[in-house]
């Protein structure tokens, strides 16, 4: 095979692999077919087989290459949080900003424009069907290691509590980058235009007091001087 044979291959398999993502972001993956992906890429239908082995393979792939790295940059921001604590819990708005900041820089690594970004990764987080198993074991690592994080720093919460409140919050992180745009038409753009930071900080506010509710840690605070409410400058 020739270079340029080769080059030829190389590019075709790109663009395949960024037409799908772009096509997945708008549509969702189940409104997404094969001849949808080739003709944006300019491809013949084959070449998702021959490339993908399948449909399948190449929204294995697009998963693989955006999902993963959110959570292997999760895991090494909560593993620097836990030394820097040096054994002590760490305060449940670095955990949450340990979970959610990822997505802004690796945003910033991605050759796609931010709004296309964040409304692909909702769509993925949200994809319904299985996940690689590549990315399923990561996700079930970082979870878990997010888990113990929070039952340290939020004593008396109960496992299951812990969990549904994890998920409920990752529900509300998935609609929030897949449909963001849809609270500036219905709040007729009295929502505002906020920057991705202060989408973030105001996420990790709300999440925080959800979490923290009901916990040991909830009662300390209510016993507090009330004063304005903190700006959390992440």
């Amino acid at each position: 095979m020739s270079a340029v044979a080769g080059d030829s291959k190389v590019a075709t398999k790109q663009r395949l692999i960024e037409a799908a993502e772009e096509l997945f972001a708008d549509e969702g993956f189940d409104r997404v077919s094969v001849r949808d992906i080739t003709t944006k890429a300019g491809a013949n239908v084959a070449a998702v087989n021959y490339h993908f082995g399948s449909r399948e393979g190449l929204i294995a792939v697009v998963l693989t290459r955006y999902i993963n790295p959110v959570n292997e940059e999760r895991l090494a921001r909560l593993e620097a949080l836990e030394r820097r604590a040096a054994g002590k819990p760490v305060p449940i708005e670095e955990i949450l900003d340990a979970f959610i900041r990822p997505f802004a820089t690796q945003v910033r690594r991605s050759e796609l424009s931010e709004k296309i970004f964040f409304k692909l990764m909702g769509r993925m987080f949200g994809h319904g069907c299985d996940m690689p198993p590549v990315v399923d074991q990561l996700f079930i690592t970082m979870s878990t290691r997010f888990f113990k994080a929070i039952a340290k720093t939020l004593p008396g919460l109960a496992a299951d509590d812990i969990w549904w409140r994890m998920h409920l919050m990752s529900g509300s992180m998935i609609h929030t980058m897949a449909h963001g745009e849809k609270l500036q038409r219905m709040s007729a753009g009295e929502a505002g235009n906020p920057t991705m930071e202060q989408t973030l900080s105001r996420f990790i506010r709300f999440a925080s007091a959800g979490m923290r509710q009901g916990s040991e840690d909830a009662a300390s605070e209510e016993t507090k001087p009330q004063g304005p409410q903190v700006e959390f400058p992440f």
